[in-house]
């Protein structure tokens, strides 16, 4: 009997090479506008200011109207975010009547809020607050009768009490050093900035 001839065996089917994911293009950070970049103009901040009072969310604030605007700036994003090559400005105020910071983004090309934020945070102070609490210490008496001659004031700066028996503790509060010109300080002002009066008259040693 003739042996049967034995079947081939089918060659091995050869493997698949995994294909290499396509590399993405990053964004070309170095086209984007310079112009976004530049400093928010008096205008500009006016615009943003009224698109945030626009805003049903921040209604009780912009009708009280007891806010101080801490900070506005640019801001810019990066592509691929949507929101890339729009003239952007953030604005942190502090809500007196509220007593919390607003911290927002405004696109002022479409004239819409795109973020925003409350919160208990304590910005730094504002030029206008330091100027408002150095002009509160200065009419008070307890303030006037321990200043000798040469003697001004040297630096404001934001303050919290130590202990939750201080009014400063739980209230916006600034700090206003006396001294004189030579750096020697000779006492420490805490102003209320809610209720625009000094609540402490300190030497400045004891500080």
């Amino acid at each position: 009997m003739k042996k049967k001839a034995k079947a081939k065996a089918k060659p091995a089917p050869a493997a698949k090479t995994a294909k290499k994911p396509s590399a993405k293009r990053e964004p070309n950070v170095a086209k984007a506008d310079p112009a976004l970049f530049d400093p928010l103009t008096p205008g500009e901040v006016a615009d943003a200011l009224r698109t945030l009072a626009e805003d049903k969310r921040l209604a009780t604030m912009a009708k009280v109207g007891r806010y101080r605007v801490i900070a506005a700036e640019p801001l810019v994003v990066k592509p691929p975010h949507e929101l890339a090559g729009h003239r952007l400005a953030r604005i942190v105020a502090y809500d007196y009547a509220a007593d919390h910071t607003v911290d927002a983004c405004v696109d002022l090309d479409e004239s819409v809020v795109v973020h925003l934020e409350l919160n208990k945070s304590q910005p730094m102070l504002s030029r206008d607050e330091e100027a408002m609490a150095i002009d509160i210490a200065l009419s008070d008496p307890r303030v006037s009768e321990k200043l000798h001659m040469g003697e001004a004031p040297q630096a404001t700066m934001h303050y919290w009490g130590r202990t939750p028996g201080d009014l400063s503790y739980a209230r916006r509060s600034a700090a206003v050093v006396f001294g004189r010109t030579d750096g020697h300080a000779s006492i420490v002002a805490v102003v209320d900035l809610l209720d625009l009066a000094v609540t402490q008259v300190v030497p400045a040693e004891q500080w």
